[in-house]
């Protein structure tokens, strides 16, 4: 099939302009990035966002499937010698997967089938016979089939029956009418297992040992945890519509009158329904389901991981990061403005050990010594005592006298970090490369601190799925999960920028174009020649030719170069422009930068040619104003509520500071300081109806929420922000 059918096809489904998608194809097929398409080719696509040009691809690859799939069907049936000109046109002209499955089911090569059989015992005619319904005795009919393995009247009747319910269940117009019975009314039932009931196993699907509702209002959230019951063999889930008036329906279309014939006709209808046509179906819609609670649970995922990656950063200063811990006490590394590990210890400020004052002059030490600008505390074990205890120390409760040659006092900021996926990063082969002398503990805090300065640089280090943000991440569709995440990250990645001579390999395989092995060659590359003084080097690192340089050169970042242009996002494919630019204005690059008159008199119409339009001209002007500028929002201190450490701290009504944690389908859980997250349910986080959470609140938001129940038996805190700012 043309390209172009392919681009209207595409345009239609999503109401896009042919045009646009056409182009958007042609600059996937060259193998141009998404974040490189929408940034910097809006004049082809017609300013099309990511959004867009991933739901255009995403199509693209599908009708490119069903087209592979649509060869396999024409060759099939051509070669059973049954392709005629008309079903040839149905196939070519068919753009819908299952309704293809549907004109392909009749020649679709399958397993001895009851009906197969029958056919070769020669009861086909009978079949039709039968389905006439204008034979009054059918006794007598079969008789004339009698032979071979059919001994007697029932067996030719009941093999009849057999192709005739097999008919039933392989056309197309009544299994698009049985679809239709399972959109509207079909229920979802879910039972618990008898012999695994009383188990400690099945106790956490107990909503769910009697369950039933329409499929259609199944939530995502719910729907996966039946199915993971299911799986783990602790409920037995099923999918069904009216089955009498669906019989009904289907015999409508089959039974005429009310011969001996016609009820034999009935009966095999009934069977055909029960036997192979719901079930069928049925697995249909038990897939579709769960296709669509996938995408779902992966979009909230997905959404969740986007924030945490866009988290505001602290920037370059220097941190303490702490991973706290009772027992085994709090590791304390210090960092300086660029990440690197200055120095590491442990302490033990905490019960069983209790060294609190000996923790107190350590942590001042290292504050002094190292002077500290801000301190990153992990959310875990013993968050909120560390936190209490930093401040202590930092509010010299402990009257720890300064040295005599300290220089002036420092009044870091205390931030708290999420720690999720710090022990898989500690373990895993990038830590071990980055610190190969260093135990687990101390790349762990090491971690925790760099996600202060820069959680989208250090976050790309962890597998997504480790970050603990998503909602049944395990039970959803594993590539499907992977491919939302890795094009959520390579969009927040280039969305930033990234500093070409700071950023680590893992973080710049996610820049467009580049990839793990350019990734690497960029590194060894910087090693050996230092750093990066201008874009136009890249053309020296080995394999990165002009291809990926276009789509990588506008997403790298040099501070400090001789061209200004190259810590931008102007692309250098459009340099010339901005020199232009320069030129008309009587002045250098940088006076455009940093003069608003001089940029406010350009007049962008003068620089439109066929290639450049005011969509690009207008990007670079915005960029001059600000270049580099990291869109990022600006990190915010914050402090629990100092009446609480633990759940029984709480009351019911007590309105506290907390912050978000997790987003899902059905609410937010809010870490309110007292080890265990509370839920605001959706329907407790607005006075008016909203759509989705994320219509409220964003990850990591500060918020104010009333606690509204605290179930202590069960360890779980409800709570609200009707009516609170």
């Amino acid at each position: 099939m043309e390209k172009n059918s392919f681009a209207r096809l595409i345009a239609q489904q999503l109401n896009l302009q042919e045009r646009a998608v056409g182009n958007t194809l042609a600059l996937l097929d060259e193998g141009c990035t998404i974040p490189f398409i929408s940034r910097y080719r809006k004049e082809r696509t017609g300013g099309l966002d990511e959004v867009q040009i991933a739901a255009i691809s995403n199509q693209y690859k599908r009708f490119k499937e069903i087209q592979k799939r649509k060869e396999t069907v024409l060759k099939t049936i051509a070669d059973l010698d049954k392709l005629t000109l008309e079903l040839e046109k149905r196939i070519n002209d068919c753009w819908d997967a299952t309704e293809l499955e549907d004109i392909y089911l009749p020649y679709k090569p399958k397993r001895r089938t009851r009906a197969q059989v029958a056919r070769e015992q020669g009861l086909e005619p009978l079949a039709k016979i039968l389905l006439l319904q204008r034979e009054h005795n059918p006794e007598r009919a079969a008789e004339k089939f009698i032979k071979g393995d059919v001994k007697d009247v029932a067996t030719a009747i009941k093999g009849a029956q057999d192709i005739i319910a097999e008919t039933v269940s392989e056309d197309e117009r009544i299994r698009q009418q049985l679809r239709g019975a399972f959109r509207r009314q079909a229920y979802i039932t879910s039972k618990v297992v008898k012999a695994k009931a009383d188990t400690d196993e099945a106790a956490k699907y107990s909503d769910y040992f009697d369950w039933k509702e329409p499929l259609k209002r199944c939530s995502s959230h719910r729907l996966l945890a039946m199915r993971r019951g299911e799986n783990e063999g602790m409920l037995r889930i099923s999918i069904s519509p009216d089955d009498d008036e669906c019989i009904e329906r289907i015999q409508r279309h089959y039974v005429y009158g009310n011969t001996s014939c016609s009820k034999l006709v009935a009966e095999a209808v009934e069977d055909g329904y029960k036997r192979l046509l719901k079930p069928s179906i049925e697995t249909e819609f038990a897939a579709l389901s769960k296709e669509k609670a996938d995408e779902e649970a992966i979009h909230v995922f997905a959404e969740n991981l986007r924030q945490l990656l866009l988290g505001a950063p602290l920037g370059q200063k220097r941190v303490m990061g702490i991973d706290p811990g009772f027992r085994t006490g709090c590791k304390v590394v210090c960092l300086d403005a660029q990440g690197n590990l200055l120095h590491h210890e442990a302490i033990f400020p905490h019960p069983p050990v209790n060294k609190r004052m000996e923790s107190a002059m350590a942590i001042q030490k290292m504050l002094q010594k190292y002077q500290i600008e801000a301190i990153s505390i992990g959310n875990g074990t013993a968050s909120r005592e560390t936190n209490d205890f930093i401040r202590d120390v930092l509010a010299g409760r402990y009257n720890i006298p300064s040295p005599s040659n300290a220089s002036s006092q420092y009044e870091p900021q205390i931030f708290t970090v999420s720690e999720d996926g710090a022990s898989i990063y500690s373990a895993s082969k990038i830590a071990r490369d980055e610190f190969p002398d260093e135990d687990v503990t101390v790349r762990g805090a090491i971690s925790i601190g760099r996600r202060l300065m820069d959680p989208l640089a250090e976050l790309v280090k962890i597998d997504p799925k480790s970050i603990g943000v998503g909602q049944y991440q395990h039970d959803v569709d594993q590539t499907k999960l992977k491919n939302a995440l890795d094009y959520t990250v390579e969009s927040c990645v280039n969305n930033v920028g990234v500093n070409l001579n700071t950023a680590s390999q893992h973080l710049l395989m996610y820049v467009s174009g580049l990839g793990p092995t350019l990734a690497k060659n960029i590194v060894d590359y910087r090693k050996e020649n230092g750093a990066f003084t201008a874009r136009a080097q890249l053309k020296k690192v080995p394999r990165l030719g002009p291809s990926a340089f276009q789509q990588c050169a506008g997403f790298l970042r040099i501070p400090g170069a001789s061209n200004p242009l190259d810590n931008s996002a102007v692309h250098p494919e459009s340099y010339y422009i901005v020199e232009q630019m320069a030129k008309d204005q009587n002045c250098a690059v940088i006076d455009l930068i940093n003069n608003k008159e001089k940029r406010e008199a350009i007049d962008i119409k003068r620089y439109v040619t066929a290639e450049v339009g005011i969509p690009t001209l207008t990007d670079i002007l915005k960029e001059l104003e600000k270049p580099g500028r990291d869109p990022r929002e600006q990190i915010e201190e914050f402090e629990f509520d100092s009446r609480v450490n633990t759940i029984d701290d709480l009351i019911e009504g007590m309105e506290l500071s907390g912050i978000v944690t997790n987003i899902t389908n059905f609410g937010a859980f809010v870490d309110i300081g007292v080890h265990q997250d509370g839920l605001v349910h959706i329907s407790q986080m607005a006075n008016r109806r909203i759509a989705h959470p994320t219509d409220v609140v964003k990850l990591h938001q500060h918020i104010h929420v009333r606690v509204i129940e605290v179930d202590r038996r069960r360890n779980r805190i409800s709570l609200s922000m009707n009516g609170l700012s």
